[in-house]
């Protein structure tokens, strides 16, 4: 009996790291210290243009967008959708990354495919002038089945503490704007999943490609759009639509006494929502809760401030709506 006879092969292990190297150096920032493979990433940051530095974390995973992932056998954007979904959650407290840090769990390492889920995070890192700093790999029989994985990812990122967006400044007559998703993004996969059982390689009107095509749509980043506007005292708070939806995820940063008055129909929802809302029968009521049903994230701004917010979204080519306002 030897390690690989377990089920552990360590060959396999060196075989991805030598694959993933050149392309996570791509990523290191002039504050990384350490090349992949030591016991600890080491990261310099330059505080200079901060006045109070605040270090701003987070930690996420994909879902069960990994089992659509499995099943199309695609792996090249769960990777990328892993560092959205940390950049988007850092982003709407006012934070910019610094850098990333991974975990990939399996039950057969097969290198080439993690590689390829790598590949996709190396994607979103460089976008995001984020580092990819570490990581760990853990190939685990007897906790995954062969064909499962696990992937989650940790962000860090810097804000100036009189620049923090918590949402504290929110008040009533606030207006709601509402920036458009590209899809599910990473929430929401059990549902559609179950929707569309077998059903993956399927086409349906309105739809580019198949519906697992569809689902497999990377989680954007919003820090491009919204990062220069983060100086701006206009934005009182910001929300990232994940599980609980629009308004479960915006009432998080919502003060005590106001509550939000959200029109439904004030933008243009991405087809595939309606297709789960009728393939699947779904109730509105759970559709909301579950999807972001097309605003992938939503700034509550100064009614002042709006038209001037709304013309800089659009400068950028940002689909952006005015979904709503705050109310008593």
């Amino acid at each position: 009996m030897d390690y690989k006879t377990a089920g552990v092969d360590i060959s396999a292990g060196e075989e991805f790291v030598r694959l993933i190297k050149p392309e996570v150096r791509q990523t290191f920032t002039s504050g990384v210290l350490t090349d992949i493979g030591a016991f600890g990433g080491f990261f310099q940051p330059d505080f200079s243009s901060y006045t109070s530095p605040v270090l701003v974390s987070s930690i996420d995973g994909v879902g069960t967008k990994l089992k659509v992932a499995a099943e199309m056998g695609r792996y090249d954007t769960i990777g990328a959708c892993l560092v959205n979904h940390c950049v988007d959650d850092i982003l709407v407290c006012g934070a910019k990354p610094l850098f990333f840090l991974d975990y990939y769990a399996c039950g057969k390492l097969i290198p080439e495919m993690a590689a390829d889920i790598v590949k996709g995070m190396v994607a979103a890192c460089k976008e995001n002038s984020c580092a990819l700093i570490g990581g760990e790999t853990a190939e685990m029989p007897g906790v995954y089945a062969t064909d499962d994985f696990d992937l989650a990812g940790t962000i860090v990122g810097v804000v100036d503490q009189s620049r923090i967006i918590n949402g504290a400044a929110i008040s009533e007559g606030d207006v709601m704007i509402g920036i458009a998703s590209n899809g599910l993004h990473t929430n929401g996969f059990s549902l559609a999943r179950k929707v569309f059982e077998g059903k993956l390689r399927h086409t349906f009107e309105g739809l580019e490609g198949s519906v697992g095509d569809e689902l497999l749509k990377v989680h954007r980043s919003y820090l491009p759009a919204i990062g220069p506007l983060l100086s701006s005292e206009d934005i009182h708070g910001m929300s990232h639509i994940t599980g609980g939806g629009l308004t479960g995820n915006t009432m998080r940063i919502i003060p005590d006494g106001l509550r939000l008055d959200v029109d439904w129909k004030s933008w243009p929802e991405p087809v595939i929502f309606d297709i789960i809302r009728k393939e699947g029968r779904v109730p509105e009521e759970d559709m909301r809760r579950t999807f972001n049903l097309g605003v992938g994230l939503v700034m509550i701004v100064a009614e002042s401030s709006v038209e001037g917010i709304m013309e800089d979204l659009t400068s950028k080519q940002e689909n952006a709506y005015i979904i709503g306002r705050v109310v008593a």
